[in-house]
Parts: C-alpha cells; structure tokens; sequence
C-alpha cells in the first residue's frame, strides 16, 4: 500500500484570512502590535504554540499561552456561529477523490492544525471517510519534528518508500526528508517554491491536476486507477 499524506492550511484549503484573524486576536489580547502579513504567515505548519513563540519572541514568551487560548476562543466562537468556512484549492477535492478511488492508496493528514480543526474542515467540505489516519498538534510534536509522519506510518504500517507528505511550507519538506519519506511541495501555499525546494522538496506541482503524474514519478505507480 501507498501512504499520501497531505497537509491542510495552505495546501488543501486557502485559511489565510482566518489564520490571520486569529493571530491578530492573539497578539491583541497580550497588547502586542500583530507582525505584518507575511512575516505572520510564515509560520502557517508550526504548532500553535510555536508559531506564536516564535513571532513573539524571546522577550514575550511568558504571553504565548494566553495568546493561544485567544486564538482558540475566538477560532471556536466564530465556528459556532457558522464562519470561517475556508475554501478548499481548485483541484483539492477531485485529487482527493481520484486517490481515495484507488485500491492500493491510504490517504492522512498531517497538520499543525488541532484535531478540532481537521474534523471541521472535513465536515464543512463533505471529506468523511476520506482520511485513515490523522496527525495533529493535538498528539504529536509540531513540524519540522518528523513525528507526524513516523506516527502515521506507523498505525497504517506504510513503508518511507511508498509514503509522501504534500505540503505548501518548509516545514512539511523537513518533516517528510527527516522521516525518510518523499517531500512534494505546492505553490500556491504559504512558503515560495525557491524555500520548498531549499528544505528538500524532490518536486514541487503548481497545481492539484498535476499531482497524479508527481506521485507516479516519484512511488512509481501507474497513473491508472489499481
């Protein structure tokens, strides 16, 4: 069997707007001034928490978790009221749906995300039963840690050579090359091709509809339904 792991902010579904929102929440809670735009979102794959020591800095490490918990507050007020239904890309769902058809295929997800987050987008985007296996900041050690990974080999008993990580950041390349698995990068995400290839990325697609042919390249499958 092949394991294709996908990440999701940046790679499956287009959250900048909301990522965003909730970091300015975040930072506004503990009274710091919010970085800008694309300094925010370079940290789009990390953990929560990391992500926020990481903007925050040294000297403001004491906020991070009441930076968290607004986040979190705020991402669950706005859920509840029906918002932040952030889009899947062009091609995510047919992609998914053309792998999840194939025989020899498990599909997961790992993301920096909360399980709680996961199971939104899924619902919000009719993708159950889709994914085998799940890996969050929930359980494990946030990227570029390849705990993810190892883990999701781990309970679905794929073998590095026939599993890939999909993602739009370094951070997923990272991940993928320290848990011996291929490392596939998207464009159109949150970190440049030039940065994707830079962390070890062995290819990088510019869109969904061209997925099939990497994974081929890459697993050696036939790009045939199995």
């Amino acid at each position: 069997m092949y394991l294709v792991l996908f990440d999701c902010d940046g790679t499956l579904v287009d959250s900048q707007e909301t990522i965003l929102r909730g970091l300015e929440v975040g930072f506004a809670a503990v009274g710091l001034a919010m970085p800008e735009r694309a300094r925010a979102l370079s940290i789009v794959g990390l953990s929560l928490e990391t992500a926020f020591a990481v903007l925050a800095g040294p000297d403001h490490a004491r906020h991070v978790p009441a930076m968290t918990e607004a986040y979190r507050a705020s991402t669950r007020a706005r859920r509840a009221a029906g918002l932040d239904h952030d889009p899947l890309y062009p091609g995510a769902r047919e992609a998914i749906d053309r792998l999840a058809a194939r025989a020899d295929v498990l599909l997961g997800v790992a993301t920096g995300k909360a399980r709680r987050g996961v199971e939104h987008m899924v619902a919000v985007h009719g993708l159950e039963g889709r994914f085998v296996t799940v890996q969050t900041a929930d359980t494990c050690r946030s990227k570029p840690d390849p705990d993810m990974v190892l883990t999701a080999m781990a309970e679905t008993g794929a073998e590095p050579a026939r599993t890939v990580m999909i993602g739009d950041t370094g951070f997923d390349m990272e991940m993928a090359r320290a848990a011996g698995v291929h490392a596939l990068g998207v464009s159109w995400g949150y970190h440049a091709p030039e940065a994707l290839a830079a962390a070890g990325a062995h290819a990088v697609i510019d869109r969904f509809d061209a997925l099939d042919e990497a994974l081929a390249a890459r697993l050696g499958w036939t790009r045939e339904f199995a």
